[in-house]
């Protein structure tokens, strides 16, 4: 059975480096969003844009994981509906789905994002303090069960009646 890894964090926590080792060790394919928004648009949202890419992407994922290559994503996944969404759709490709969590306290996240900053200025975005508070505080940390192997979804919120529409509307050209 194949597995899809998926990196949850905040920005500094560490995701993008686990998410290397994970691909490394299982020779995974790794699929990191800020790495094509950059060279795609210059930006890391791009007036929506990142949500578009990150469909596309998890779409590629599917089809890796359905060819039998594990899939590692480094996405973040703020949200518990993304991450319930994302397992839905590894189950649906018959693949299992892993999360590895990295918690990171604000010093230690704004130390790593400067130190980032200031030695490729080109492979990350601008972050202020007010975008990291901010972040931290809409970022719903999982929960154990959330991070027990194979923890099923529950169902998906209100008004969409499967995670494959909740997925298309939250990464339009996603495809389960």
């Amino acid at each position: 059975m194949t597995t899809l890894f998926l990196t949850v964090g905040l920005p500094g926590a560490g995701k993008t480096t686990l998410a290397r080792q994970i691909a490394a060790e299982h020779g995974a394919l790794r699929l990191t969003p800020d790495e094509w928004m950059i060279p795609l648009f210059g930006d890391s949202q791009a007036n929506g844009k990142r949500d578009v890419l990150e469909g596309r992407l998890i779409s590629v994922a599917l089809q890796a994981l359905r060819l039998g290559t594990d899939v590692v994503l480094d996405f973040g996944c703020w949200s518990r509906d993304e991450r319930s969404a994302i397992r839905w759709l590894a189950a649906s490709a018959g693949a299992s789905c892993r999360l590895r969590y990295l918690p990171v306290d604000h010093a230690t996240q704004r130390a790593r994002i400067a130190h980032r900053q200031a030695t490729t200025p080109e492979a990350t975005f601008p972050m202020t303090d007010a975008d990291l508070l901010s972040w931290r505080a809409r970022f719903e940390e999982p929960t154990p069960a959330e991070l027990a192997a194979d923890a099923p979804p529950g169902p998906p919120p209100s008004p969409y009646r499967s995670w494959a529409a909740w997925s298309a509307a939250r990464w339009p050209s996603s495809a389960s």
